[in-house]
């Protein structure tokens, strides 16, 4: 048996979110406050043993108005409810243990489904021990005659409120039989959802049933290791130890030689203890006491071998510098180990310690022990990571005859890219955010499936590529595809000059040129990912303008054959014909009349065009993809001003756009290292200027990384971010960085009485952790 799917509805920014899972491993991973916490916490409290207890601050912000219209006794109006629907696959030899989930006794499949519902208990009931809350409320501040001071509306204000310290007495978990025939192939119901309740006369509580089907168990980032000696959250090796140890003691029995040496180490060590405290008991008596009917003091060890283990320096997991041998070798205390090691080892002592308390159970084990591990690569560096997700399966694998009856699943909430590389894109379920304010949600894609739907051989290409470089996307707030070395060492200095909002936004930027970008369409549009494309305009020359959109393949193998011969890796339709001309198509200024672009982002992604012309005349709206945050930008003309001329120019790439929007600041002598300066430079005109920009930037003997790593050298105040470049990192900002802090902002929060005392509550918190 295995969880296949869960649907979450309701909590939190998990609106209405379905998460599949693989038979062994799942892994997910999103931007910061995406959901991969929620639904963890979610599976914790609804299936788990987790008793914090579920708050109003749970349900998603967009349901609050409808509490509150309950509350006002609207028409119509409704008491949301928190659910979360669980689809398990079970074989023949499963079917015994779940038929109280089955829908009917001719039922058929191999899948069952549950649904436990945070709901109310007695709505009429609720709304009426509300009102009457309310009603003594707004009497007790009742305006006095002569009171003249403005109105005061005392809490609780609407049934929010009411429920936000209420809710544990008035809300409930219910339990539902689910008939998958009776939902489609995403889970979600085919007309009105009602669901069976759970039939109690069957002699088991919904809740029972579950606990006897799943075990879950969360290992939490927050793992409270550390260097440390001391303190209130360091928390050493040897107490996770001492859990192992009682355990195989209860289960083995006590070993006779050990309880014999620890017997004769206890007189030995009473007849020491007599000998230290002797002047100090005789010292005692001089006092009065004992005296004649009291008794005497006798201060005695007890060696209990759980006590020793436990106690603070009783016994000490040790690291072995060199052999252990008779005289016990050179070792070190747990704590004199980095955190690195220590976690990884933390971790796997407890992943060992919680599947040997599960399998130990005897009687009705769980058929499946689910395992969170929150964030393993805190603490890890990239290698560690690795061999832990690899062998994280290898400790939690049942054998022998208990694995045709038991099923360990895991899943993993990660940032890092390097366990994605390891595990590859089957496992991974990406948590996409979407919406603002209270309309935010999240949306759980399944990468697996969209691997599928690729097929090779652009699936394989783009699987090496992100696992050699930028598994990082799937944690990113936004994306930023450039065409080479030159643009990405480039990027941060452009970023801080010309949009400084993004340096508080988490950025992915993948080196991809103009003959891949379009590859990663499929992908970007997938995951949903707000995105800047930016490309060169790529200028060749056509053999006519009728013709340049069929010699647009030529072009590219004309302009960079090893380009063109990767590109055909990818997509075969790109390979050029044998018979192409290699004088049909050649590398031009932007200008030349009927030129085309060799750019296969332009071409085929947007705006989708071939000639220069039609490129240079689009608007941002024809550049900006429709349904998606997806914006490209290439060379666009800017105004060059030279010995009293002004004239529309525009470069070919990155390196000309920058010399002709930055001419006059090149010639001087301390830009030589960038390579733009030119000897009669004061002779040119624009035209010439144009011309020599393009020739010297083509030739072989211009190194765009010296020029990149040059320009890095100078007063980012100096010169000028191309044009192209800045508009599209300003649109970027405007998408996809936060707001900046307003002046005089504070945070909100609500004392809340909570019967034992004040308690403070934020009214929304975090994103994430509070109903968003």
């Amino acid at each position: 048996m295995h969880i296949e799917a869960l649907r979450i509805r309701n909590f939190r920014r998990l609106k209405n979110a379905r998460i599949d899972f693989e038979k062994d491993i799942s892994i997910f991973v999103g931007a910061n406050n995406s959901g991969k916490t929620s639904a963890a916490h979610a599976i914790g409290l609804f299936l788990g043993d987790e008793n914090e207890g579920l708050t109003v601050h749970d349900f998603s912000i967009d349901t609050w108005d409808a509490m509150n219209a309950f509350g006002n006794e609207e028409p119509d109006a409704e008491l949301p409810t928190i659910s979360i629907d669980l689809w398990l696959s079970v074989g023949e030899s499963d079917l015994y243990r779940v038929l109280e989930l089955l829908p009917s006794v001719n039922w058929q499949g191999t899948v069952v489904g549950v649904r436990v519902e945070f709901a109310a208990n007695d709505p009429a009931g609720l709304l009426a021990r509300y009102k009457e809350r309310r009603a003594a409320a707004l009497a007790a501040v009742a305006p006095s005659d002569e009171g003249a001071g403005p109105a005061f509306d005392p809490s609780p204000k609407n049934m929010r409120e009411f429920l936000a310290t209420n809710i544990k007495r008035e809300f409930g978990l219910r339990y539902f039989v689910l008939d998958r025939s009776k939902f489609d192939p995403d889970f979600q119901p085919v007309g009105e959802d009602t669901p069976q309740p759970f039939d109690r006369e069957r002699g088991k509580q919904g809740k029972d049933v579950l606990a006897s089907l799943i075990k879950v168990d969360m290992l939490y980032a927050q793992r409270h290791l550390s260097d440390t000696a001391g303190g209130a959250r360091a928390e050493d090796l040897t107490k996770r130890i001492g859990r192992i140890y009682a355990r195989g003691a209860n289960e083995r029995g006590n070993h006779p030689e050990a309880l014999r040496a620890l017997m004769d180490a206890e007189q030995l060590f009473n007849k020491h203890l007599k000998e230290i405290f002797e002047p100090f008991l005789a010292q005692v008596g001089q006092m009065g006491y004992p005296g004649v009917a009291n008794p005497r003091l006798l201060i005695k060890s007890t060696l209990n071998p759980m006590v020793v283990l436990t106690a603070a320096d009783g016994a000490q997991v040790h690291y072995a510098l060199t052999e252990v041998g008779g005289d016990g070798g050179l070792t070190l205390p747990d704590r004199y180990n980095g955190l690195g090691y220590k976690n990884l080892i933390y971790m796997v002592i407890e992943l060992f310690d919680l599947h040997s308390r599960w399998i130990g159970i005897e009687d009705n084990r769980p058929l499946l022990h689910l395992i969170f591990i929150e964030e393993p690569e805190a603490h890890l560096h990239m290698q560690l990571q690795q061999v832990f997700i690899r062998k994280v399966l290898d400790i939690v694998r049942v054998e022998g005859e208990a694995a045709e009856y038991a099923k360990s699943q895991v899943v993993v909430t990660t940032h890092s890219s390097h366990i994605l590389y390891e595990r590859g894109f089957v496992p991974v379920r990406y948590f996409r955010r979407s919406g603002n304010g209270v309309a935010q949600q999240s949306e759980v894609l399944n990468l697996s499936r969209y691997y599928q739907q690729l097929g090779p051989p652009t699936s394989e290409f783009l699987v090496r590529y992100m696992k050699l470089t930028h598994c990082d996307l799937f944690f990113a707030d936004a994306a930023v595809l450039v065409e080479g070395n030159v643009e990405r060492l480039l990027l941060p200095e452009m970023i801080a000059i010309a949009a400084p909002g993004l340096q508080l936004t988490y950025l992915s930027v993948l080196e991809v040129g103009g003959a891949y970008a379009h590859v990663f369409r499929s992908l970007i549009e997938f995951i949903g990912i707000t995105t800047l494309v930016l490309t060169d305009i790529d200028s060749v020359r056509g053999p006519n303008e009728d013709a340049a959109a069929e010699t647009a393949a030529e072009a590219i193998v004309a302009a960079d054959p090893d380009a063109a011969a990767a590109a055909t890796a990818v997509d075969p339709a790109l390979a050029a014909e044998d018979d192409y001309d290699e004088d049909a198509a050649t590398a031009c200024v932007v200008a030349t009349p009927g030129a085309v672009t060799s750019n296969r982002t332009l071409i085929e992604w947007l705006p989708a065009k071939t000639k220069i012309a039609d490129l240079l005349a689009v608007t941002p709206e024809q550049r900006t993809q429709n349904g998606t945050s997806v914006r490209i930008e290439y060379q666009s003309a800017i105004e060059l001003t030279w010995k009293g001329e002004t004239k529309a120019v525009v470069g070919r790439t990155l390196e000309e756009a920058f010399a002709l929007e930055n001419f006059d600041w090149c010639q001087s002598v301390e830009r030589k290292p960038l390579g733009l300066r030119f000897r009669g430079a004061a002779n040119l005109t624009i035209d010439e200027v144009v011309e020599k920009v393009h020739k010297r930037v083509t030739s072989s003997n211009f190194k765009k990384t010296n020029f990149a790593l040059g320009l890095l050298e100078q007063d980012p105040k100096s010169w000028k971010v191309p044009r192209y470049i800045r508009e599209g990192l300003q649109w970027l900002e405007a998408t996809a960085a936060p707001p900046p802090p307003q002046a005089g902002a504070s945070i909100e929060i609500d004392l809340v009485a909570d019967g034992e005392g004040v308690v403070v509550e934020p009214p929304t918190g975090p994103p994430e952790e509070a109903g968003v």
